[in-house]
């Protein structure tokens, strides 16, 4: 009988396990609580405020979601997860190629901007947390992380979309990063509009900025043309 010895094998405490499992369900309720009390309390929301609409103490929160911080990055988390959510939810009403990826661009667009919008019209409190970005530092801004995640997700399907149409790839990623800050942007001002327009008439205008583009509508050449052929 061989008396080489055998490797250590992990033993993984069930205990350890039902503790983590407990901190993330306890999270998730924290979180719900804070998006309760923000719509309650609009986006100068206190924890005090969180802590007695998930009938606990503010030295719970702490231990869970850190400060006023900790929370702040908390909401975004959960926003990001709704956004990306609409996001592959617009790519699949829209459609999908046998490559998985979407055939009508300017839909996805017209969708993209509708779930974005029905987000604010939903719960404009939150929305107006989250863009308060209290105490956070800029090199980990999460409000620009989501925006550079929806961007990537974005830019890899107009570069599908572009080859698909035979042309040149390289203005997929800016054009992605164009149409996250259009609606964003557009999605800042129809809050605030003291006499907002048909959440429609938004859609429709952030649509035809882009649907020359997206449809190759007078598109530039795929090479710059040398000095002797101008």
């Amino acid at each position: 009988m061989s008396s080489r010895s055998q490797p250590d094998v992990p033993v993984t405490d069930g205990r350890d396990a039902r503790w983590a499992e407990h901190r993330r369900l306890r999270r998730r309720q924290l979180v719900e609580a804070a998006l309760r009390a923000i719509r309650a309390h609009g986006p100068g929301v206190g924890m005090d405020d969180i802590a007695a609409e998930a009938a606990t103490s503010k030295t719970v929160l702490y231990r869970h979601l850190g400060d006023r911080n900790g929370v702040y990055f908390a909401v975004v988390e959960a926003v990001d997860a709704l956004v990306l959510s609409d996001l592959e939810r617009a790519m699949d009403e829209t459609g999908r190629g046998p490559d998985g990826t979407p055939t009508d661009m300017v839909a996805l667009v017209a969708a993209m901007t509708d779930g974005y919008l029905r987000l604010v019209e939903r719960d404009p409190d939150i929305y107006r947390f989250v863009l308060t970005r209290p105490l956070v530092d800029p090199d980990s801004d999460p409000v620009r992380t989501i925006s550079g995640r929806i961007g990537k997700q974005l830019a890899d399907v107009l570069e599908v979309h572009l080859r698909r149409q035979q042309r040149d790839p390289a203005p997929a990623t800016l054009w992605a990063l164009a149409v996250v800050a259009a609606v964003s942007t557009a999605a800042d001002h129809w809050l605030n509009d003291p006499t907002p327009p048909p959440r429609a008439d938004v859609v429709a205008a952030v649509t035809d900025l882009f649907r020359p583009a997206l449809t190759g509508q007078g598109a530039s050449p795929t090479t710059t043309p040398t000095r002797e052929e101008r």
